[in-house]
């Protein structure tokens, strides 16, 4: 049975209210979605460190703690930009190995961890670090379309991130472009080439998310990505 990632509590509010929930309006609803059966939540990371700290005036540990405390039953999860970690530069390796062990031991279960240019260099180093932590680790591609980004280039990256021993693959297309034929195609070629867990994540931006998710499945995905329905649709996820 496909397991359900909630998004709520970061890209949904990321893409829909600019990342402007604070802590206090989050705790109105955290123990109800943590007690609603999703195999995780994913809280932090991406945007919510930046704009807790430049607009809302908050300490994003902080806010990870207090929701790790809130939240018994479920999974947390974050979104890491590799080498970039929550910022918009490159961090030297021994920074970038602090913060994922800071993470970890603050209440990160699982690390979604990506690069804007599929650069698994830059990935590599958050990576191991998290394995070695014991946490469990996504490795995510980001999915487009160019002549360049074809099948077979997909293929090959999740063959890079799986020998870094990533726990599962995340197809993440952040533009919502993917098209349902082609997560069907993707899903299908990564379930038999590498028998692994297969997530994919999407936004309702093009209007295709639905029927990209109910493809994805249908070819055999183990974790997609939904928010609950006032943060969802839109550029957020169904």
């Amino acid at each position: 049975m496909v397991k359900i990632i909630d998004t709520t509590l970061r890209d949904a509010h990321q893409s829909l209210l600019a990342t402007r929930f604070r802590t206090r309006d989050m705790l109105k609803f955290v123990d109800l979605i943590d007690r609603a059966g999703f195999y995780s939540l994913e809280v932090w990371g991406g945007a919510t460190f930046d704009a807790a700290i430049r607009y809302l005036r908050e300490d994003p540990w902080e806010r990870l703690r207090i929701i790790r405390e809130h939240v018994r039953k479920t999974k947390l999860q974050m979104l890491l930009r590799g080498q970039n970690l929550v910022g918009y530069k490159h961090y030297p390796d021994d920074v970038v190995e602090k913060f994922v062990e800071l993470a970890y031991k603050n209440g990160i279960d699982i690390f979604r961890v990506f690069d804007a240019l599929n650069d698994v260099r830059n990935m590599k180093t958050s990576i191991k670090k998290a394995k070695k932590l014991g946490a469990i680790v996504q490795g995510a591609m980001c999915y487009t379309i160019s002549p360049v980004h074809t099948t077979e280039y997909y293929l090959k990256l999740a063959e890079e991130l799986l020998s870094l021993e990533v726990d599962m693959i995340t197809i993440k297309d952040m533009s919502g472009i993917l098209e349902p034929e082609k997560a069907y195609e993707l899903v299908s070629l990564l379930k038999k080439e590498f028998k692994v867990p297969v997530n994919v994540h999407t936004h309702s931006t093009g209007g295709l998310a639905v029927a990209t998710y109910l493809k994805a499945v249908e070819a055999g995905a183990d974790y997609i990505d939904t928010a609950i329905s006032p943060l969802a649709f839109g550029t957020a996820q169904p």
